[in-house]
């Protein structure tokens, strides 16, 4: 087929490795004698994606990522569907998660925090046995 684009990145036709085997499930004679699932398999340390894309996606995916795709009697509907998983999974291991912005907690609400630990106490105070007076 043709190379993947994925953002600035391509990925050359080489890189990827297809396999095919029949489609599991009901579908008839068809189904059981025609190859036409087909697996897709990128293998991220050996492609020529930058070293820090590379690092991502591994941490995100493993070192090799794989797809399949049976929907269509079709292999080439198959080949089409399964390459498109792989670039939607691929762009999706490629985003940078935003940093986390510490946050601290208003002074209203620590101040509604100790009023509401206040009662609660006050509430468990009350509960007690009263004193016996001798």
């Amino acid at each position: 087929m043709e190379d993947l684009r994925i953002g600035e990145y391509t990925i050359p036709d080489i890189e990827l490795e297809e396999s095919f085997d029949t489609s599991g499930g009901p579908g008839g004679q068809h189904a059981n004698r025609n190859e036409t699932a087909v697996r897709l398999r990128f293998h991220v340390n050996a492609s020529s994606l930058p070293e820090d894309v590379q690092k991502r996606l591994i941490d995100r995916f493993g070192e090799t990522i794989e797809v399949r795709a049976a929907e269509s009697r079709s292999q080439f509907r198959n080949r089409a569907l399964a390459r498109q998983q792989l670039k939607e999974k691929l762009e999706k291991g490629m985003k940078k998660k935003p940093r986390r912005r510490k946050t601290r907690p208003s002074r209203a609400s620590k101040r509604k925090r100790i009023a509401e630990k206040r009662a609660r106490g006050e509430i468990k105070r009350l509960r007690e046995n009263p004193p016996v007076d001798d």
